[in-house]
């Protein structure tokens, strides 16, 4: 791609010219993969030093919106970290499978709003929470000597990799992956490096390739993989470890965003590495609005995050502790997990089911989405849509994996799932005989 002949970034200062790249991405007069004019050019052009607009540029870089592309200059990232990667807006009428999110009608109630006042210099994670988590993650193999909370399972991911690493460092990622950890990445200006994923997760040659090549950090998902609904065996939680306990100075990062919805067993590759963190929200399972997350780590690592959280945001509110506390430890909560998982199940089952009756193949056991390779993401999308259904591309999930679809199913009642599927073979067959 070249840089659109009607684009030229504008100001006087590095800051204004920064906005002005910015402004033009959202406003789509760039896009990605588009060159940036060359420094010495750009400078000529808007009369400022070539000083300012490298300057202008590295902050662009550093915020993961460009990348140097060495002689070949200065390029749009393929994923830049704005606005304009929200969720896809569903027209009026269309049935949404777009969110990847829970079923209302499956999560618990709310308990009424507590009273708890915290105080400055009190403890930022409350005992009550504290004990009701280490019973949990105890139980599911999970060290939990070292906890911290955090404001949900991005927050934790970002904070870990805050503690250990550093602008330009690489980090190992799932792909394709969960589009908020690869736009996190690269709003960090670190550097994403793809290890494929297959029906039981990341592949541990691909994991040990990224470390072996420099790769500081990894994230992973243990379960519910979003969006290919993989999931670790024991097998492959072992192997996993055994990968992360050769380089010990690389950071584990496990996000187990569903929780005991996600329909597997937790499993954790985190026993014995030296740098690690076990990041478990309660969204998927107690509520979208609790953005609560409980964070189990190495020393190092939980003191670290606590330590800088207290110079930011001090801790995560004590009402939100409580809730969350409160519902963890209610009998009658257990009841309502295992309704949601059971129901999750049914629906990720039926629709497994149709799309295999239509000749379409998919993995996945566990978790909301599940993920269609395509052979044309984009026709595949409209035509869906045109046919009521709205579904995501799957380039928002992708760094170098193959074209797909993702289809949050965690609403999708089994008589549509046989509907949309028929929906679906119809169009790819469609498109088959095109390409004859």
């Amino acid at each position: 791609m070249n840089t659109p002949l009607q684009y030229r970034p504008e100001g006087r200062s590095a800051a204004a010219i920064a906005e002005s790249v910015e402004a033009a991405l959202r406003t789509g007069r760039i896009g990605a993969g588009d060159a940036l004019p060359p420094v010495r050019t750009l400078a000529q052009d808007l009369g400022v030093s070539p000083t300012t607009v490298a300057a202008a540029y590295r902050e662009l870089r550093r915020r993961g919106i460009v990348a140097g592309a060495g002689r070949a200059g200065t390029r749009v990232r393929g994923r830049p970290p704005l606005a304009s990667r929200m969720p896809l807006p569903v027209p009026a009428g269309v049935r949404d499978l777009v969110s990847g999110g829970p079923d209302p009608d499956l999560l618990p109630a709310l308990p009424r709003v507590v009273t708890l006042t915290r105080r400055y210099g009190e403890a930022a994670v409350l005992p009550a929470l504290e004990r009701a988590a280490a019973d949990r993650l105890a139980a599911d193999g999970v060290d939990p000597a070292h906890l911290a909370v955090v404001g949900g399972a991005l927050d934790g991911v970002e904070r870990v990799l805050g503690v250990w690493l550093r602008v330009g460092d690489r980090v190992a990622v799932e792909d394709p992956g969960y589009s908020a950890v690869l736009d996190l990445v690269a709003a960090m200006g670190l550097v994403a490096v793809p290890v494929p994923v297959d029906g039981a997760g990341m592949d541990p040659a691909g994991l040990a390739a990224a470390l072996e090549a420099g790769a500081r950090a990894v994230v992973v998902t243990p379960r519910a993989q979003n969006p290919t609904g993989a999931a670790w065996d024991a097998s492959r939680a072992e192997e996993i470890g055994a990968v992360v306990r050769r380089y010990p100075d690389a950071v584990l990062v496990e996000d187990d965003h569903a929780g005991p919805v996600a329909g597997v067993p937790a499993l954790t590759a985190a026993r014995g590495a030296r740098r690690w963190a076990t990041v478990r929200s309660v969204s998927k399972w107690l509520g979208p609005d609790l953005r609560l997350a409980v964070l189990a780590a190495d020393e190092a690592t939980a003191s670290a995050v606590a330590g800088r959280q207290a110079l930011g945001t001090g801790w995560v509110s004590h009402l939100l502790q409580q809730a969350v506390a409160t519902l963890w430890t209610d009998p009658a909560i257990e009841t309502v997990l295992e309704r949601a998982t059971a129901t999750y199940e049914r629906r990720r089952s039926a629709l497994r089911a149709a799309l295999a009756a239509d000749g379409i193949a998919v993995g996945g056991r566990s978790g909301l989405t599940t993920w269609v390779p395509v052979p044309d993401e984009a026709g595949v999308t409209a035509g869906l849509l045109a046919a009521g259904w709205a579904v995501v591309p799957g380039e928002r999930f992708r760094l170098v994996s193959r074209p797909a679809i993702r289809i949050a199913h965690a609403t999708l009642q089994p008589p549509e799932a046989a509907v949309l599927a028929g929906d679906l073979g119809r169009l790819l067959r469609q498109r088959r005989v095109r390409t004859d």
